[in-house]
């Protein structure tokens, strides 16, 4: 399913969360990861509300058993646009 278009640019601080998003490779980055580089949990939710990002979350079992909910962030076909659209035309790329 294709992700939504975005009705407006990218602010400063999210081009600055998808790049460190295209950065991370296909696996995306945890929000662990992205709050340690400042973003805050609405800026995080606004990427994704407005089409920039892709959440996923994951369920582990963590030390002494516990179970733990990893929320990972994937940049979306609209988020690279926004960059400039490099990330997805590379795809598929590799053997020519």
């Amino acid at each position: 399913m294709p992700s939504p278009r975005p009705s407006r640019p990218p602010k400063p601080h999210e081009r600055r969360a998808l790049a460190l998003l295209a950065g991370c490779g296909s696996g995306g980055c945890t929000e662990h990861v992205m709050r340690m580089h400042g973003f805050t949990a609405d800026q995080l939710a606004e990427l994704v509300r407005v089409g920039f990002a892709a959440t996923t979350t994951e369920h582990m079992i963590g030390e002494w058993r516990q179970p733990l909910e990893v929320k990972r962030l994937k940049i979306t076909e609209a988020g690279d646009r926004a960059l400039g659209g490099r990330l997805f035309l590379d795809v598929g790329k590799g053997d020519q």
